[in-house]
């Protein structure tokens, strides 16, 4: 038998509960991923939120109801009892603090988007990470869309040479602008581009976003956010002889499958796909097209 890891979560407060208990917790599941199971978990929540606190009894009442996962009362007692965590609570203001106290317990961490939604406390994170020495990981699930990592591998049209993505941007006023629903389509971007954007400029209306970002090398990516229109993610990756289209739509797997065979090879052996640093660049890439959004003016990273 393969060891089981204990994994817990902090924060029921988002529908990743759900999904990532499922593809856990039952083996039945067509894209189940091995080796570890949700066991105990802390229920958090955000009474400023309606998002949190609306949705927060029904996710804990499945953990129990469907997988009879322990509730405890503190993020502390999670890290106690658990071998890895999963950091999920939907507000991305408490990061910070819900990190800073299962840190020295040294376990293992994935925390779900938005990282942070203010660079002073992604860099804090990060340096809690360094401080205790334990391996952290955080992205939006669309950055392993099997689309997405088709269109990569596919190298066939050359080096690429910029990429344009867009998706749903819903504006949520506690997650400031494009932390919300942003985040899917930055990660997109940086999963393509990679780190070395020099300064972003963003476009507003009432139902559109865009924010062209600049990279030092000359490249240009771009995100569309929608507020009026269909909701769905996607995206062009430009290449020197060709440009691939990239349709989220197109694959059964879920995301959350993808996401979470990267996040289990984190938990049971340290192997972290993304670098703390370009997390930290998108966490600052969204601070600055949120200051662009406000002020019309190109900003810099």
């Amino acid at each position: 038998m393969e060891q089981q890891l204990k994994i817990g979560i902090i924060g029921l407060d988002t529908s990743h509960v759900s999904a990532f208990a499922k593809l856990l917790n039952d083996p039945a599941q067509e894209y189940h991923v091995p080796g570890g199971r949700v066991a105990v978990a802390y229920p958090g929540g955000s009474p400023d939120f309606e998002m949190s606190w609306s949705r927060l009894p029904g996710f804990q009442k499945e953990l129990v109801d469907s997988y009879g996962v322990s509730i405890v009362s503190s993020p502390e007692e999670v890290a106690e009892q658990c071998d890895a965590v999963l950091l999920l609570s939907v507000d991305g203001r408490v990061h910070m603090e819900q990190l800073r106290r299962i840190a020295p317990y040294r376990k293992p961490v994935f925390v779900d988007k938005p990282f942070a939604v203010r660079s002073d406390d992604a860099c804090s994170m990060a340096a809690l990470s360094t401080e205790f020495g334990f391996p952290m990981m955080s992205c939006s699930a669309l950055r392993y869309a099997e689309a997405l990592t088709e269109a990569l591998h596919n190298a066939e049209q050359g080096a690429v040479i910029g990429a344009d993505y867009y998706g749903p941007l819903d504006i949520q006023p506690t997650q400031p602008g494009f932390f919300w629903y942003g985040i899917h389509t930055a990660e997109m971007l940086y999963r393509t581009l990679g780190t070395g954007c020099r300064y972003v400029q963003t476009t507003t209306n009432a139902d559109h976003d865009q924010v062209v970002g600049v990279w030092g090398d000359g490249r240009v990516g771009t995100i569309r956010g929608n507020r009026k229109g269909n909701k769905t993610f996607g995206g062009l990756v430009h290449r020197e002889k060709g440009t691939q289209f990239v349709n989220t739509g197109a694959y059964a797997k879920p995301y959350y499958a993808s996401l979470l065979e990267r996040v289990m090879a984190l938990f049971a052996g340290g192997k972290l796909d993304i670098a703390v640093g370009e997390t930290l660049e998108i966490i600052r890439f969204l601070e600055a097209a949120n200051e662009s959004r406000e002020t019309g003016k190109a900003v810099e990273l």
